[in-house]
């Protein structure tokens, strides 16, 4: 009864969707307050009954109900409770679930939170959001129903991927579509500004908050899968260049793009027409990226290679929308006004090469990952573009985009001071020039550009640093009048500090454990030793395990340093139950200065068994700046000035002519 319920407050929930797609947009346009209000109790309502048919489904796996086919397809009795919880996300009739569930969150969120909207606009943006909750409604309920039943129900499930039961699995998927998703959010707003005929400052100030909480679950979301991939996959690695990876990578470079073409927006009143082609866009990549996941077109580990003919659902979604947007944005673009003037060299300048550097490297990825696809659908020859290709292309241009960014927050809106930026960054230089030093002192051995990206980071960091002390006048003022500037200074700036500082260790991290990555595939007997990153590892055998679901073989490995025991690493491979499937765990021993990482393969018939042994010198940098990215972009959106009200304005806003 349950499931029914659940099955019934979905298809309710399209026809709320229905009624908040027009009756709102039409009020809208005949300026009936009545209407209009009707946008925010169906936001409410839609979202209350996708979260009641979504917690029916978890109901369903929780008590592992096997006569719902969704649960007997991917869980199992024994699995624990953790992983049926999680399974309602690991497959795609679930996953698309919580797709919609995340929409009508957004849509509720503006409905409770954007009381200074104007009300027109507000009406539009949820009606706008609306249209794609009914897309997607559709889809779930023709092509991708979680709640059909099977008669008779099987004594047990199938059971999920056991690659997929691990707690970062658990969460990872929630943050991604978070932020997927939370780009809907600047896709409405763009498509309601079109059709009110209004794009100003106000307009960006409005947008910027809900682009920055989509971008920053999207940041902590691709890092969490990489994660995963990391010690779950057991390569050693933590980026592929995956197709599936590419396809939430792409929506974050555009969305990054778009947080700092808002900002020109808010602040001068400029890049108009760019902000909002950007809006569009970056939706318009989160909506590839669901295709290429769910159209059945490649297979990837972690990805749903599904009936095409629901891939030809989605693309019509694409097309629509997408198509839609740019359409609409065709019309009105030549009503635009292009806003205030400024100088190439200015604070909108560094800005302005921001947004081209980034847009440019996603259509590098994008071109890297759809070329494949296509080629294989025109002439039925495969090929692979890997992670050569993306390095060669995506690289370059990151060099350039890192050297501007401690430089831009130096230079004044308008117009700037060159000179006077790269002389507030001397620091900056010397603590480069430091790192290059020291790096080719305890790395003689090469690769010789290694350094220099090291150095690149560490310069990224330092700048972060040198922007807040320039703020807050470190070195020219009092000790008192510093801590008073430091304390009022905005929480944005403390955002900005944080973002750009966690990008400066990610590229120390991705460059150090690329280029001084030391790695050894051999077969071992126990007893048998390895020297990996300055330890040495003893094999001292295997045995057998039993876990809840599954069976493993646990390696034992003592690890020592100049003679001292540091740990011992157990690196398995278990074998589950249902579905019987093997997976790798590996021996990890974490350290500032790198991981050690050991995987044990199959037993060798000359006796002994096949090892992996890895050391990823600063990989943790990797993550731990992505995690200060993240937490950037939560200190700037508890700043009040980012969530509240509209920018004041000294003159009047510059309205698009409606047509």
């Amino acid at each position: 009864m349950i499931v029914e319920l659940g099955h019934f407050a979905l298809i309710l929930a399209l026809l709320v969707a229905v009624v908040q797609v027009v009756v709102p947009m039409f009020g809208a346009a005949v300026r009936d307050e009545r209407m209009m209000r009707v946008a925010e109790p169906a936001a409410l309502s839609q979202f209350l009954l996708i979260a009641l048919a979504f917690l029916a489904l978890m109901h369903a796996y929780v008590t592992s109900d096997f006569s719902v086919l969704n649960v007997a397809e991917n869980s199992h009795s024994t699995k624990p409770l953790i992983y049926k919880m999680a399974g309602v996300w690991g497959n795609h009739e679930g996953s698309m679930l919580l797709w919609v569930l995340i929409l009508a969150l957004f849509g509720a969120a503006v409905a409770v939170f954007g009381n200074n909207l104007p009300p027109t606009l507000k009406a539009r943006v949820l009606s706008v959001q609306a249209s794609i909750a009914v897309a997607f409604l559709l889809f779930s309920l023709l092509t991708s129903n979680p709640f059909l039943r099977l008669d008779p129900a099987p004594s047990d499930g199938r059971g999920l991927n056991p690659i997929l039961q691990d707690p970062a699995l658990a969460f990872h998927p929630p943050f991604l579509y978070t932020g997927y998703v939370g780009f809907s959010i600047a896709f409405s707003f763009a498509i309601a500004a079109l059709i009110e005929g209004r794009i100003d400052a106000a307009w960006a100030r409005w947008v910027r908050p809900w682009t920055l909480a989509a971008w920053m679950f999207l940041t902590i979301g691709i890092a969490m899968g990489s994660w995963w991939a990391y010690y779950e996959l057991g390569w050693g690695g933590w980026w592929f260049w995956d197709p599936v990876e590419n396809a939430s990578f792409m929506p974050w470079l555009a969305g990054t793009a778009l947080l700092h073409s808002a900002l020109v927006m808010e602040k001068r009143e400029a890049l108009k027409i760019w902000t909002v082609l950007l809006a569009i866009l970056t939706f318009s990549l989160s909506l590839m990226g669901t295709f290429i996941v769910r159209s059945g077109v490649l297979t990837s580990v972690h990805s749903f290679a599904v009936d095409p003919a629901r891939g030809v659902f989605i693309l019509a979604i694409l097309v629509l929308f997408t198509g839609g947007g740019l359409a609409l944005f065709a019309l009105r673009a030549k009503d635009m006004q292009a806003g205030g003037l400024f100088q190439p060299i200015s604070r909108e300048g560094s800005l302005v090469l921001n947004n081209l550097l980034l847009v440019t490297a996603a259509a590098t990825v994008l071109v890297g990952t759809l070329y494949p696809m296509a080629l294989e659908g025109l002439t039925g020859e495969k090929i692979s573009v890997g992670p050569p290709f993306f390095n060669m292309t995506f690289g370059p241009l990151m060099i350039p985009l890192l050297i501007a960014l401690p430089v831009g927050p130096l230079l004044a809106w308008k117009r700037g001071d060159f000179l006077g930026a790269m002389q507030r960054l001397s620091f900056a230089f010397l603590a480069a020039l430091v790192t290059i030093v020291a790096a080719f002192a305890v790395e003689h051995r090469g690769p010789w550009l290694a350094p220099f990206g090291i150095a690149l980071g560490v310069y990224v960091m330092a700048g972060a640093i040198i922007e807040w002390a320039n703020r807050v006048k470190v070195g020219s003022a009092s000790f008192e009048e510093v801590a008073r500037r430091a304390t009022n200074l905005p929480r944005s700036a403390y955002g900005t500090l944080f973002a750009h500082f966690g990008i400066g260790m990610l590229v120390v991290g991705i460059i150090a454990t690329s280029a001084y990555r030391e790695e050894h595939i051999l077969a071992m007997k126990p007893g048998e030793k390895v020297a990996v990153g300055g330890f040495e590892v003893t094999f001292t055998g295997v045995e057998r395990g039993r876990g809840p679901n599954y069976t493993e073989d646990i390696a034992d490995f003592a690890v020592t340093r100049d003679g001292s025991p540091v740990t011992r690493l157990q690196p398995a491979k278990r074998l589950y139950d249902a579905p019987p499937q093997p997976t790798t765990e590996a021996g990890i021993h974490a350290s500032w200065r790198g991981d050690l990482y050991v995987v044990i393969g199959d037993a060798q018939p000359g006796g002994g068994y096949a090892v992996r042994a890895y050391f990823n010198p600063l990989v943790r940098f990797i993550w731990l700046g992505a995690l200060i990215m993240f937490l950037g972009g939560g200190i700037s959106l508890s700043d009040r000035r980012l969530r509240i009200g509209a920018p004041s304005r000294t003159r009047q806003a510059l309205p698009v002519p409606a047509e």
